[in-house]
């Protein structure tokens, strides 16, 4: 996924009381309590200002226990903090798309999954395939594991697949939590729209039950009245819109980025991503990048909120992987 958007030089002022720390000793981090930590302050913070927003943490399922495996301890501070987890390549694309996820991996993804689901939050796998048979069997399998799934035949995520011809558990119901749904669509690359109209005539044209996307067209901010326009199908239920949100990388095509920013300057900023130009991995824990995510009105966090989102889809909860490795 590449976008571009405006350079927007914002000064933000914490208001809300969080666990960030400014100490860049990183020894004595715990890069995996301070993920938790992250999510649940942004929980918090959101579901302060509108009860019922939909939080869903995407990979780092290994946050839900204690040791980071499915027979672990599960830990139910981060656990009510979340609504639902993200997942993606359970079962293909964790290595190259299109391909089978080895046994070894799938099975440590699966039994953190499970474990998700038995303590009530909701499972939304993303496989990337594009090839009929794999996307008709990475339906099924998930549906048999009681998992909301999508497969994805663009890895960039910007399109509307046209296969299956019928969504997968396409339904007439009124989605207004995320435990409702049967179906997603996962849609946080516009570039094939020319306009924001576009994107909301194709959305609007399909029946799925949740749209995950970004809060941007471009340059362009969706408004609470266009997001208000998407949470009907095309069949007239209602359905959740989600926004997409990095949280664990810096982009630097987002309103936030300034230009004279490089890795190191400011302190909470590495280096950059090598699988993904003009993004760079962060200090998330830092007091600094916490106050550009959440927290105040020029935050990130509050612009979805402001737009009228029914929730967030929080990405690179893995992050503290990066960290473990490097440190």
């Amino acid at each position: 996924m590449k976008k571009h958007f405006p350079i927007v030089v914002i000064f933000s002022i914490s208001l809300f009381t969080t666990s960030c720390a400014t100490a860049p000793d990183l020894p004595n981090i715990d890069f995996r309590q301070a993920m938790r930590d992250f999510v649940i302050d942004l929980s918090e913070y959101s579901k302060g200002i509108e009860p019922g927003f939909i939080i869903i943490p995407q990979n780092g399922q290994e946050l839900i226990t204690d040791n980071g495996e499915g027979d672990g301890t599960p830990n139910a501070e981060y656990i009510a903090a979340i609504d639902a987890t993200g997942r993606e390549s359970m079962f293909y694309g964790y290595y190259n798309d299109d391909e089978i996820t080895p046994d070894e991996d799938k099975q440590h993804l699966l039994d953190l999954c499970l474990l998700c689901e038995a303590q009530g939050i909701e499972v939304l796998a993303t496989d990337y395939c594009l090839d009929h048979t794999k996307m008709d069997n990475s339906y099924q399998i998930n549906f048999d594991n009681n998992f909301i799934s999508f497969a994805a035949d663009q890895r960039d995520l910007n399109n509307i697949p046209v296969y299956p011809a019928t969504i997968y558990n396409e339904n007439t119901d009124d989605i207004t939590i995320i435990s409702q749904a049967k179906n997603f669509l996962y849609l946080i690359n516009s570039e094939n729209y020319a306009t924001k109209n576009d994107f909301i005539i194709a959305v609007n044209s399909t029946n799925y039950d949740v749209v995950l996307m970004d809060l941007y067209h471009n340059e362009e901010e969706y408004t609470q009245t266009e997001i208000a326009g998407l949470k009907s199908k095309a069949n007239g239920a209602a359905r959740l819109v989600i926004a997409y949100m990095s949280i664990a990388e810096a982009e630097e095509y987002r309103y936030y980025w300034i230009n004279s920013w490089r890795p190191w300057d400011p302190v909470w900023l590495e280096k950059e991503n090598p699988e993904w130009e003009g993004n760079y991995k962060v200090r998330y824990w830092d007091c600094d990048w916490q106050n550009i995510i959440f927290g105040n009105d020029n935050s990130y966090l509050k612009k979805i909120l402001d737009a009228g989102f029914d929730g967030a889809y929080l990405d690179i909860i893995d992050g503290f992987e990066y960290f473990e490795e490097e440190y």
